[in-house]
C-alpha cells in the first residue's frame, strides 16, 4: 500500500519528529515499521505493525493498542490509499513513485471506505 495510515495516527497522538517511537534500521524501511491492513466490511483495520524501537525491543500491535487483541479499526484516517496491482512497468528509486500496471484508489473517510476505483496504467 503506497500510504501510510499509521503516521497519521502518531502525529494525533503527538509521537512525529523528535518522538518518532522507530529506529531505522535500513535504508529500505527508512520509516522504521511495517503495517499490515485489511478492509472488512467498508472498514479499514491495522491487523499488525512491527518495527524496532528507539527505546529498545520490537513493537507490536500491543504497543499502541494495548486493549486490542487482533486488529484496530483505523478511525484516525481519512484519505486515500494507493495498492499497487500486477507487474511494476517502471521502477524509480524514490519513495512511491514506481509505476504498475494498475492501480486500486480506495478512499476513507474515519476509517470507512466511501470510494473505490481501478486505475489502469498509472
Amino acid at each position: 500500500m503506497c500510504t501510510e495510515p499509521f503516521g497519521d495516527y502518531l502525529a494525533l497522538i503527538g509521537r512525529v519528529g523528535e518522538r518518532w517511537p522507530f529506529e531505522a534500521t535500513m535504508s529500505a524501511l527508512w520509516r522504521g515499521y511495517r503495517g499490515r491492513w485489511e478492509v472488512i466490511d467498508g472498514r479499514l483495520y491495522l491487523l499488525r505493525i512491527g518495527g524496532q524501537l528507539r527505546e529498545g525491543g520490537n513493537a507490536t500491535l500491543q504497543t499502541f493498542f494495548p486493549q486490542e487483541r487482533d486488529r484496530v479499526f483505523a478511525h484516525w484516517f481519512s484519505g486515500e490509499a494507493r495498492i499497487e496491482l500486477g507487474e511494476r512497468v517502471e521502477y524509480m528509486h524514490q519513495g512511491y513513485q514506481s509505476r504498475y500496471e494498475r492501480n486500486l484508489m480506495l478512499t476513507f473517510e474515519r476509517g470507512l471506505l466511501v470510494s473505490e476505483q481501478l486505475i489502469e496504467g498509472i
